[in-house]
């Protein structure tokens, strides 16, 4: 079957990835979902991710799309670092950018250094090196301390597509991009997974960056109950207000997917919700039905 196999709201926080962190910071039950979700994905057999985060680069007032061979990146975390080199799949790029074109939705194409796309590279940050460190891109580099420890040079995961969503588009928008994308993949002959890199509210604890406000408790409870019931398009009805206040980042990819199982009906499994800091997670995959 080609066309869309896989979908999943999947969360950033990268301590979750066991080379940065022992304990997760405190959300081991987020990173079992996510090898979780990292087996099912496997099991859908994708023959390209597509990636839609909050974070890498932006351009307002489109969606942009990585338009380079690949995607490099590091993190670090408390004397620890995993680093990441993917291959990033030119011809779905532009297959998903020619369909989101003809519903007129602005596209801005990114690229850096070289001038040919087989010579430009784009980074990577926590937005997509976290949700694919579990999807099959494992680890290129690991490091504690000043000793790194060279693993297998031959990276095995599908190549990807990113995509980065400008939050002064009109939310329906992100819903027909959702709905290109699919159109993409199913005309495209491949299998194609959709990554929604999401996490969720960030004023839990008044120690926190961004403080504490009620509506953290409220708008995570309200997107549980919608990945619950499998109807991830009411979240679009959120008040603004609430998603200021609550300081979520997952709203515009989640609304991706709405719009993709619009085109491809899906089925989806809530596995975990956690706020063991003063951001909370959230995961979920979603199967074609039938």
């Amino acid at each position: 079957m080609a066309g869309l196999v896989f979908a999943c709201v999947v969360p950033h926080g990268f301590p979750i990835i066991p080379d940065l962190s022992d304990d997760a910071e405190g959300a081991l039950a987020t990173r079992a979902a996510m090898e979780e979700v990292g087996r099912r994905c496997a099991a859908a057999r994708p023959d390209v991710l597509v990636v839609a985060t909050p974070h890498g680069t932006r351009v307002d007032n489109t969606i942009c799309l990585a338009s380079v061979a690949r995607g490099a990146g590091t993190l670090r975390w408390e004397g620890r670092q995993v680093e990441m080199n993917v291959p990033v799949d030119g011809p779905m790029t532009d297959l998903i950018a020619e369909r989101a074109a003809a519903r007129g939705i602005p596209i801005a194409r990114a690229s850096f250094a070289g001038n040919r796309r087989d010579q430009s590279v784009i980074p990577l940050d926590w937005g997509t090196i976290t949700p694919l460190w579990f999807l099959g891109h494992g680890r290129n580099l690991v490091g504690h301390g000043d000793v790194l420890a060279p693993e297998p040079e031959e990276d095995a995961g599908p190549p990807v597509v990113i995509a980065a969503p400008s939050r002064l588009l009109p939310r329906e928008t992100m819903v027909e991009f959702g709905t290109a994308v699919a159109e993409a993949a199913a005309q495209s002959g491949r299998r194609v997974a959709f990554v929604a890199s999401c996490d969720w509210a960030h004023t839990h604890k008044e120690s926190g960056p961004y403080g504490y406000h009620p509506a953290a408790a409220k708008v995570d409870a309200a997107v549980v109950a919608a990945l619950r019931d499998n109807d991830p398009g009411r979240l679009i009805t959120l008040p603004e207000d609430e998603v200021q206040h609550a300081a979520i980042d997952g709203l515009w990819q989640t609304l991706m997917l709405a719009g993709a199982m619009a085109h491809t009906p899906m089925r989806g499994e809530l596995l975990s919700y956690e706020a063991p800091s003063y951001y909370s997670m959230i995961v979920a995959t979603f199967e074609p039905v039938g």
